[in-house]
């Protein structure tokens, strides 16, 4: 499926401020190859099967350079390396100006998508039923193409920025007094239109969300069987009274994933889908000239 039609009509100029950034002053090295035109295989590269994500971003960057670019694999797809995964056509300078952009940006909106399957995989695997979603520690400038990535690779992305759900985390709380407080102020001004999201630390921190309307209750550092018991022992209390989702969010790894990954939660949030993620090796190679 590809996604490139929720893209923000932003998009565009972001891709041009790259380009903007590589090459502010003078291209010497295209001087030496000129405007002759070439033909150039994008490989998938790397020593393990990889998700594909990005090619909106990637096809962007040339066209923009005035070249066109025919894609052998679709975005989403899972390809095992070495693939001929698309070809470009265009003057030779040009391929070189858009190549290491492109290629950044694909290795990384891949590595994204990749990891972010591999996890829904393995939580699907445990019999989880919920939502694995990331979180918004993501790069500056760059939020848009990983949130992309998220997308591709099956997972929610959770909210995008700070206007785009309202979560109130220790800090918030803390600052204002009590959760009831905080979440009575923030409905003021965010009215019915925005979620609700609360961090809590304990069972009687979440009751007291619950019982002040918050939509989502987080529950940090709460794991193992008490995350089980209070996920259950608080949706048995509230059947009936409140609607509301539990959350469970900090420290998930591969390999404590299976205890994490849990139905009495119903959202697992986690950034090991999107921060230090191993990116996936591609490599731009202009075909030598028949004659």
């Amino acid at each position: 499926m590809s996604y490139e039609h929720l893209l923000p009509p932003s998009w565009k100029p972001q891709v041009t401020a790259w380009l903007a950034e590589d090459t502010p002053s003078f291209d010497y090295a295209g001087f030496v190859v000129g405007d002759v035109e070439r033909e150039a295989f994008l490989f998938g590269k790397g020593d393990v099967p990889a998700v594909l994500a990005g090619s909106p971003f990637f096809t962007e960057v040339f066209k923009q350079l005035g070249c066109q670019v025919e894609w052998h694999v679709k975005e989403g797809d899972t390809f095992t390396p070495v693939k001929h995964v698309a070809t470009v056509r265009g003057r030779a300078r040009h391929l070189l100006l858009g190549e290491r952009v492109a290629l950044n940006m694909l290795a990384r909106c891949s590595g994204i998508a990749t990891k972010s399957k591999r996890v829904k995989d393995l939580a699907t695997g445990y019999g989880f039923k919920g939502i694995i979603a990331g979180t918004r520690k993501t790069t500056p400038g760059f939020r848009l193409v990983e949130k992309y990535g998220m997308l591709v690779g099956g997972i929610d992305p959770h909210r995008h920025d700070l206007s785009s759900m309202i979560m109130l985390k220790d800090n918030h709380i803390w600052s204002h007094g009590s959760i009831t407080a905080a979440i009575k102020q923030a409905r003021l001004v965010g009215g019915f239109s925005l979620l609700l999201d609360v961090e809590v630390r304990s069972e009687a921190e979440a009751d007291e969300a619950i019982d002040a309307g918050a939509d989502i209750i987080m529950l940090d550092n709460i794991e193992g069987d008490e995350l089980v018991d209070v996920a259950r022992r608080l949706k048995d209390k509230w059947r009936g009274q409140r609607k509301f989702l539990f959350e469970t969010s900090g420290n998930i790894t591969e390999s404590n994933l299976q205890t994490r990954a849990i139905n009495e939660v119903d959202i697992l949030s986690t950034s090991m889908v999107h921060q230090s993620v191993q990116h996936i090796d591609f490599s731009l190679k202009i075909q030598k000239s028949a004659n």
